[in-house]
């Protein structure tokens, strides 16, 4: 399905973009391998992750070039870029997989903690689309596939940093997609359930987080990536601004926010005929306090 298109993919070192990888080129993309190499808290730099998944790529016949560029800086997201069109002479998708965790309660989070994850997640998924954008445009085509989580699309606890910035890449994508549908380029996310490095931070300490964690090693990286496959290639062309979950065997179509209800007075309002008239009438579609969990709470298929 993706025979000789070119696709960078973050964070392709292990796990789901890793993942990515492999299926792409085992559907006939020419992929640039992306990863830092760092700790699931952004420590560290090591190229082995990247390179190992190439060699595995060619192992079985496929091409792919590794990178080692930081997405969290401009100069070097536009590296990543700029590898495919030296290689490859082109590029066709980008999938925005690099991501780090720093979980630590609002109340108790560093400013540093706040904008490392920004950085990578929101301000890398900016850079990363923006340094491809002007290829995308004058080829008249182009893919953005951004993930994104139900802990921004939902809720989680302890993390305001990593959820405000995959929330903020679901505008960035809906952006992107009503920007540049004029030159054939689509952007949709994916939130991915599925057990990683960086969901094996979840704390398992009571028999509720106990069998939270259980449920989701059931759910294998592996299995997201189809959709992703779909969604680079041309079969994928008139699907865009779409946000879609995967979770084991089952794909999910989330919904975008829109008006649930609205109440008007001809007078206008006022402290009071809000406190006694707006809210109670709205009160019944006021949504729960919700975690990921509360919501996706039946065992995965």
């Amino acid at each position: 399905m993706l025979q000789e298109k070119v696709i960078v993919i973050t964070g392709a070192g292990g796990g789901i973009g890793r993942d990515f990888a492999l299926a792409m080129a085992a559907n006939g993309a020419r992929v640039v391998v992306n990863d830092l190499g760092t700790s699931v808290q952004g420590e560290g730099r090591d190229a082995g992750p990247a390179q190992r998944v190439v060699e595995e790529i060619r192992a079985a016949g496929g091409t792919a070039l590794a990178s080692a560029d930081s997405v969290a800086e401009w100069e070097s997201a536009n590296r990543i870029v700029k590898a495919a069109i030296d290689a490859f002479g082109r590029i066709d998708c980008v999938v925005n997989n690099a991501g780090i965790l720093r979980d630590r309660f609002f109340f108790n989070m560093s400013v540093e903690e706040w904008r490392s994850v920004i950085d990578v997640h929101l301000n890398g998924s900016f850079y990363v689309s923006r340094a491809a954008a002007p290829y995308f445009k004058s080829q008249g085509s182009g893919c953005y596939i951004h993930m994104t989580s139900t802990s921004g699309l939902i809720g989680n606890l302890g993390q305001a940093n990593y959820a405000a910035a995959k929330l903020g890449i679901v505008a960035l994508s809906k952006s992107i997609a009503l920007d540049m549908a004029k030159f054939n380029v689509r952007s949709n996310c994916i939130s991915p359930f599925a057990w990683s490095r960086m969901i094996g931070t979840i704390p398992s300490e009571t028999p509720e987080q106990q069998a939270r964690v259980e449920r989701i090693k059931r759910m294998e990286t592996s299995k997201i990536a189809p959709l992703a496959v779909f969604l680079a290639s041309d079969a994928g062309r008139d699907v865009s601004g779409q946000i879609f979950a995967v979770r084991a065997n089952e794909i999910f179509l989330m919904s975008h926010n829109r008006p649930l209800r609205s109440v008007q007075r001809s007078e206008g309002w006022t402290p009071q005929s809000v406190a006694g008239h707006a809210i109670p009438a709205l009160r019944a579609h006021f949504y729960p306090l919700e975690r990921s969990q509360d919501v996706f709470n039946w065992d995965p298929v």
